[in-house]
């Protein structure tokens, strides 16, 4: 997300936002440091290890991002993806907790001796962090089906159900076991479709081959429709095309599929600059005679909701906020979109916008819910 805001600065914006965007990680370690400094009653040894094994857990996350874990062994860089993209959020939570000290002690409600060299202060903002995460990963793991009902004039032969979802990131820290524990929940809905608002992927295709992840996408038990999204581009968007061509996926890029009297419009991801305009793909149907068809658009990043409005698209699926993943996190989202998660609606066209199934990073849901949408479209 912040990769794609950047990128469409000026180039010499660009570069004050990159080293703004570089500085606050390092003043945020650097405030912790000093923190951890002063609370722990330990030596100067003990003290540098501890703020020393920090650095290098949170060092793992750019080392994740660069791909540099794909020469280690897959149980071994699954580890330390983990631990990279999880010390991200839990810097953020101990960022949080220290402000509050620290804004408690400017009121006077805080006495200093909290932040000097106090075990109990050390022992109780431990439990809690570890309170927290443990909830935020059992959260993670429970799936939420969202049920949907929509109605249309159009001519439909039959009701349908579908299947929907977004943001699978499937990879180092979403395996094939967790893959395969996706596909029995979604089999047990017998929907007539499933569609993919994009990033199946996470970044690296080395665990899919490896653990032969397409095999379990050949398990579903009902045709799956997707679109690309932003992590299909990182991983190599031609590796991306051979791997859902191998899994069985239809892959929808700036194209549409007609199923009965639904035609399914998959638009390529805003990473591509010169994908096709919404009603460059809509008018075309109209022209084939498909006017009549109820419309479903995937677009996996939910900006300008007004160009699918315009286009008379009647049902757009969206994914990539995740709302957020954790808390406040979603506070950004929310300022961000004009609908970062859940149903929204402009004129006579119905938004959904999923936070996603899987999860990029470490697999925590604080605030916000990993899930599936299930949809069923019938007439008035």
């Amino acid at each position: 997300m912040v990769y794609m805001y950047l990128c469409r600065r000026k180039p010499k914006q660009m570069r004050y936002m990159w080293i703004i965007f570089m500085l606050l990680p390092i003043l945020a370690l650097a405030y912790l440091a000093w923190h951890l400094w002063c609370l722990l009653p330990l030596s100067a040894g003990w003290k540098w290890l501890i703020i020393g094994l920090g650095v290098a857990a949170f060092s793992l996350m750019f080392f994740s991002v660069a791909r540099k874990f794909d020469q280690l062994p897959l149980w071994l860089a699954s580890i330390c993806y983990d631990i990279g993209t999880s010390s991200i959020f839990v810097m953020l939570y101990m960022f949080m907790m220290f402000l509050l000290l620290d804004l408690g002690r400017l009121v006077r409600l805080v006495p200093k001796s909290w932040l000097y060299d106090n075990w109990t202060t050390a022992g109780i903002l431990t439990a809690l962090l570890f309170a927290i995460f443990l909830y935020g990963n059992l959260h993670y793991k429970n799936k939420v089906r969202e049920e949907l009902t929509l109605t249309t004039d159009k001519p439909l032969s039959k009701p349908y159900k579908l299947v929907m979802l977004s943001d699978m990131h499937i990879g180092y820290h979403n395996r094939r076991a967790e893959l395969a524990r996706w596909v029995d929940l979604l089999n047990k809905e017998h929907a007539d479709i499933i569609l993919v608002a994009g990033d199946i992927i996470d970044g690296s295709m080395r665990p899919l081959i490896e653990e032969r992840m397409a095999e379990e996408f050949q398990r579903l038990n009902a045709p799956v429709y997707a679109c690309l999204g932003n992590h299909e581009y990182y991983a190599g968007d031609r590796d991306a095309e051979r791997f859902y061509q191998e899994a069985g996926i239809h892959l929808l890029r700036d194209s549409a599929a007609t199923i009965g009297n639904l035609t399914i419009i998959g638009r390529d991801d805003r990473t591509n600059l010169r994908r096709n305009k919404i009603k460059n793909l809509i008018n075309p149907l109209l022209g084939r005679g498909q006017g009549e068809a109820y419309t479903i658009l995937l677009d996996h990043q939910p900006y300008h909701l007004e160009e699918s409005e315009q286009a008379g698209v009647d049902f757009q699926f969206s994914g990539h906020t995740h709302h957020g993943q954790v808390w406040p996190i979603s506070w950004i989202t929310e300022s961000i979109y004009e609908c970062a998660f859940g149903e929204h609606q402009r004129g006579q066209t119905r938004f959904y916008v999923s936070s996603g199934l899987g999860i990029w990073g470490g697999k925590f849901r604080i605030g916000t819910r990993s899930e599936y949408v299930v949809v069923n479209i019938k007439n008035k």
